[in-house]
């Protein structure tokens, strides 16, 4: 609890500069060269930063052939559905598990545990899909990653370090369990259900191998994985053919993974006051 000497605040404040700038060069060169014509991509050999003829062509070519469009319809709904049934599935276990008088809460809870040391692997989860009726569904989006063993131990021990009084009162007012989770448990947990939200949301999101490896339809792909064919591989859109002669390659693609990352960031301002705290409350014993 020493009082920081000037040196120790200038190397704190100097750090903290190059942080910001290694996460915001890249940034502000993928979205400067969504916006880039022809001409400045030719004079930048690398990302533009600043665009002096800036221009929406790449964003037109991106929406024209409707992939990218469809891709973020399938993959806003897998997120919204993934994320509300995760999160659901996720408070009800937590709770349930949270309870000591529940019986066998510590088995399930160690075969949770026992899925963060070991993974079944590729082709058995492959297996399990298929014989299960999932594969080329988008429920295999969602499925097999409904329930986060991490997230799962967050909320529990939250629901551990609640008062016992709280739950005692409940049960003298006459209220059973699901009353007591959704008139008083739920109510003190919002940080924490907006920390596994986010995580979830961003799971979701992101995720692109389950469509890689359960997708067979091209229909089917969400953003993530038209994200990564397109950009990665250097695939051309179907269907926007007819405008990429007006947009650089490069700026198209730039525009696609703008079009990926703009929702999350969106998004993560709203629930950012809750994060720390919502770690730290799940987190702490005590």
């Amino acid at each position: 609890m020493e009082k920081p000497t000037r040196t120790g605040l200038f190397l704190k404040g100097l750090v903290l500069v190059l942080v910001v700038a290694a996460v915001a060069y890249p940034l502000l060169g993928v979205i400067g060269t969504s916006f880039a014509s022809q001409s400045d991509i030719i004079r930048s050999p690398g990302l533009v930063l600043w665009p002096d003829h800036p221009t929406l062509e790449a964003y037109r070519t991106v929406f024209s052939g409707g992939v990218v469009t469809h891709a973020l319809l399938i993959s806003v709904g897998v997120t919204l559905v993934g994320t509300a049934t995760s999160v659901l599935v996720t408070i009800g276990m937590a709770y349930g598990l949270s309870r000591r008088e529940v019986t066998g809460s510590r088995f399930i809870l160690m075969t949770a545990l026992f899925t963060m040391l070991f993974d079944p692997g590729i082709i058995p989860k492959f297996l399990t899909i298929k014989e299960l009726g999932l594969y080329n569904t988008l429920a295999s989006l969602v499925l097999p990653t409904m329930v986060s063993a991490f997230n799962l131990v967050v909320l529990r021990s939250f629901f551990m370090n609640l008062p016992e009084e709280l739950y005692d009162a409940a049960k003298v007012d006459g209220a059973g369990d699901l009353r007591t989770l959704v008139r008083i448990v739920l109510p003190l947990s919002k940080a924490v259900i907006a920390v596994i939200s986010l995580f979830y949301a961003v799971t979701y999101w992101n995720a692109f191998f389950n469509a890689m490896l359960y997708l067979s339809d091209n229909d089917k792909w969400p953003l993530s994985m038209v994200l990564r064919t397109f950009v990665l591989q250097g695939q051309s859109l179907e269907g926007a053919s007819a405008g990429e002669a007006l947009a650089p390659q490069q700026a198209v693609q730039m525009a696609v993974l703008v079009i990926a990352v703009v929702p999350i960031l969106c998004v993560y301002p709203f629930l950012q006051r809750y994060f720390t705290k919502g770690v730290l409350t799940g987190a702490i014993k005590g």
